[in-house]
């Protein structure tokens, strides 16, 4: 396109198709219940205490987050007390997830880029668009590039002004270039 000065935009006339992960990150608070407090010298859970610190916990602190659910020291815990904090979570956040907070980010990645129409994007030049100021985990350009490595023309990542090719669907008998 070229303004009144006679600059064109080639970047526009490119004909790229941007696509900005950073749309996908989660909107809701992000919270961990870490089980470590609840634990006899960090080490064993004493199932008659941590019931009943359970039922003194306020809930409602976690009214609509998404919730991961760890224990950050090396303690064997049973997988009832994790069943048993999901029960009173549950109610009340919008999702609880078994890890770390990276791990919850990584797996509403994974369940968003999953409910995508990824048919839109055929023959497509696309960029997965890189630097941004939320924190999008590796995997979730993994996945954008298993979705649109069948179906687009080319994968770049970056900015549509500074690009590192991925990947170039071959022309008809070529073979794929990577890279």
């Amino acid at each position: 396109m070229e303004n009144s000065i006679g600059i064109v935009n080639k970047v526009e006339e490119s004909g790229l198709i941007t696509f900005n992960l950073e749309s996908y990150f989660p909107t809701e608070p992000i919270l961990v219940f870490d089980l470590k407090g609840f634990l006899f010298r960090e080490l064993i859970l004493k199932e008659k205490d941590f019931r009943a610190a359970l039922k003194e916990l306020d809930w409602s602190v976690y009214n609509g987050a998404l919730v991961a659910l760890t224990c950050s020291v090396d303690a064997i815990i049973p997988y009832w007390a994790y069943m048993l904090v999901t029960a009173y979570l549950e109610p009340v956040c919008k999702l609880v997830v078994c890890g770390t907070a990276n791990q919850l980010i990584e797996q509403q990645y994974q369940s968003s880029l999953a409910k995508i129409d990824w048919s839109i994007y055929k023959d497509q030049r696309m960029v997965i668009k890189g630097c941004g100021d939320k924190p999008v985990p590796i995997g979730a350009y993994v996945e954008v590039t298993r979705y649109l490595r069948p179906l687009a023309k080319s994968i770049l990542y970056g900015e549509p002004c500074s690009t590192v090719p991925v990947y170039k669907k071959p022309m008809s008998g070529a073979s794929a270039t990577l890279g």
